[in-house]
């Protein structure tokens, strides 16, 4: 179509976004995310070796059910994903947690997946398909690592206007992500030969609500617990990046994989419909996500302060 999204979406739109964060982004909270091992090891073990695992076992209740089989091997092909590269950075800012450990784990968890998601994807659903490693990962270094590199550089040299100005960044990554999300909804339901049932579909939307609420919540609770050591800003990271699949990744690595597959496009469906949900849940519980965070941080400072001595 007229919008060009092999171009504008798959370069222009990602690149942007990357830029946009690292022109936003300090750099001393950068350097000091990469530091934070306990959190990168807990989000991507979360979202590359438990999700698809708990999807897989989920699945086996589900195969005999009516649901279309190949939406139940899209639901699988979601777990499989790796974290975003847009989406959990920008609900993360939103609700102003820590941004830094979020593009860290969103760029960390993109590249782990070139290797990491085929191998899942022929693990649970097989395929014959030679996957092309090198292509992609030129292109996740070409739109996610240079324009954060570029961002940071020309951060360097307009901090004070920004500080002065503050640019509404948050809103620029927004629109660029309705874009994204615009023209995949347009290339997979333009395609005539999808052929789907409502009641799968609508089984579909509800499954994917209730698991992306399930694991936020588990991810809540893991990263909240007495014994843990992460800030109530982390918690914020962890629970959008752990939870989160890429469709900018997803759909093009799906395409690959599953290239010749005549149900290709009822193995996107759910990916296509996760993609959004996220979005619209995780913007739904950004005040109330906002709220905890702040009278946790509170709580903790109050905590910490010294006591006051008694005088007798």
């Amino acid at each position: 179509g007229p919008l060009k999204p092999e171009i504008t979406i798959t370069y222009i739109a990602v690149s942007a976004i990357f830029f946009n964060s690292g022109l936003s982004l300090k750099t001393e909270e950068l350097t000091s995310a990469l530091m934070h091992v306990k959190l990168h090891l807990f989000v991507q073990i979360f979202t590359l070796v438990f999700f698809p695992t708990a999807i897989w076992v989920f699945l086996q209740l589900l195969s005999i059910t009516p649901i279309n089989e190949w939406l139940l091997k899209g639901l699988q092909t979601v777990g499989c994903m790796p974290p975003p590269v847009s989406s959990a950075v920008i609900l993360t800012k939103a609700v102003g947690g820590n941004e830094a450990a979020a593009i860290f784990n969103s760029a960390f968890g993109s590249f782990l997946g070139i290797v990491i998601t085929p191998l899942l994807l022929l693990l649970f659903l097989g395929s014959s398909s030679s996957v092309p490693f090198t292509s992609i990962f030129s292109q996740l270094f070409m739109t996610v690592v240079v324009p954060l590199i570029i961002g940071q550089i020309v951060r360097r040299y307009i901090k004070d206007w920004l500080e002065r100005k503050k640019p509404p960044f948050g809103a620029i990554s927004s629109c660029v992500l309705l874009m994204i999300i615009y023209t995949t909804f347009c290339d997979t339901f333009a395609n005539p030969n999808i052929d789907l049932d409502k009641f799968s579909l609508i089984i579909v939307v509800f499954i994917i609500f209730s698991v992306q609420m399930s694991f936020m919540f588990l991810t809540f609770l893991f990263s909240t617990r007495n014994n843990s050591t992460f800030t109530p800003a982390d918690t914020v990271a962890i629970v959008f990046c752990s939870t989160h699949k890429s469709l900018t990744l997803g759909i093009p690595m799906l395409k690959i994989v599953f290239a010749g597959y005549e149900h290709l496009s009822l193995i996107s469906v759910p990916l296509l419909i996760y993609h959004p949900a996220q979005i619209l849940l995780g913007s739904l519980l950004v005040p109330t996500i906002k709220s905890w965070m702040v009278s946790r941080q509170k709580a903790l400072k109050l905590t910490r302060q010294p006591k006051a001595p008694v005088k007798v």
